[in-house]
């Protein structure tokens, strides 16, 4: 999957996760070859004379640009072992270790955030200051509760949730960590929720805001949290990347094309400054003051993007 997610733009060759970063001109001349696997301790221009000598051990993704177009930046893709590692060197409190252990065994389990997205997530509410935010998409609460549990005990953060049963579960956790006067659960539709809070005069007042829901609907989510969210608040929606799927010309089911467009929207919305971030398949948006007061007061902001995982660059309009 992930070497269609590179058609037409870069290769992907494999190389043993163990060994040091590729450099060096015969490396770099390499650039342009298929995906292989390369042994432990074996340099990637050794296979011009032995194509066959591979091993499939320890192996991980290198993804090369086949022209100046993208660099010589190689990026590593993630395999077992090393995503391994990232979740050891993940500080993950006790009582999110038993909720991800309880969800595990649930049906949708796949829904929830992993460590290390939560970990990133609980970040960036401390890095603002965050005192208000808002969760759209629950689930069993993991997200939240990270939130949550940085938030200060003057803070607040709205989840809203459709699923009854798995909100109940989100419920107990809240109270099992001592947060619960912290969250406000609203079940229901999430796009009806949001509209209930711009109309309870509550436009501007949150800090921070993720969306985890329905992805046909993270246009409208998105529309209604830059209504919500103030000016220097943060915005990060979830999946913008679907597994891969964005990138694959062969992939045309609705969701896909709805993600698919909505990155486009939001590429071109001059509204937002934008960066993609691999990591967590998410899009951050910084948002801070940059239009004419003469415009609506929600229009009043130019916006951070981020999508999953990589860079974040915050400029000024």
């Amino acid at each position: 999957m992930a070497a269609k997610a590179a058609a037409n733009a870069i290769t992907y060759r494999s190389v043993a996760s163990s060994m040091p970063a590729i450099s060096g001109g015969r490396c770099r001349s390499s650039r342009t070859w298929n995906s292989v696997r390369l042994p432990r301790n074996r340099c990637c221009s050794s296979l011009r004379n032995n194509p066959a000598d591979v091993d499939g051990s320890n192996s991980a993704a290198v993804v090369v640009a086949k022209d100046d177009k993208y660099g010589s930046k190689q990026i590593i893709s993630l395999t077992a072992r090393l995503y391994d590692y990232i979740l050891s060197n993940v500080r993950e409190p006790e009582i999110m270790r038993q909720l991800r252990e309880e969800t595990a065994a649930m049906r949708g389990s796949q829904m929830q955030v992993s460590p290390d997205q939560a970990q990133l997530l609980a970040m960036l509410v401390q890095l603002i200051g965050a005192q208000r935010c808002i969760e759209v998409g629950v689930y069993t609460g993991y997200s939240s509760l990270a939130v949550a549990l940085v938030l200060p005990e003057s803070g607040c953060l709205v989840a809203c949730e459709r699923d009854s049963k798995s909100l109940e579960v989100a419920k107990r956790f809240y109270e099992k960590a001592g947060v619960a006067h912290k969250v406000i659960v609203k079940h229901g539709m999430a796009a009806d929720i949001l509209r209930s809070l711009i109309l309870n005069g509550e436009a501007g007042c949150y800090d921070f805001a993720f969306i985890d829901a329905e992805k046909r609907m993270n246009h409208e989510y998105f529309e209604l949290l830059l209504q919500l969210v103030r000016v220097d608040g943060v915005i990060v929606i979830d999946n913008v990347l679907w597994h891969g799927k964005v990138a694959d010309p062969l992939v045309s089911d609705a969701k896909t094309e709805s993600i698919r467009n909505f990155n486009r929207r939001i590429m071109e919305d001059e509204r937002v400054s934008i960066s993609m971030v691999r990591s967590l398949s998410a899009f951050i948006f910084f948002l801070f003051d940059s239009y004419a007061t003469t415009k609506r007061k929600y229009f009043d902001v130019k916006s951070f993007f981020v999508g999953y995982f990589d860079v974040k660059k915050l400029y000024n309009a």
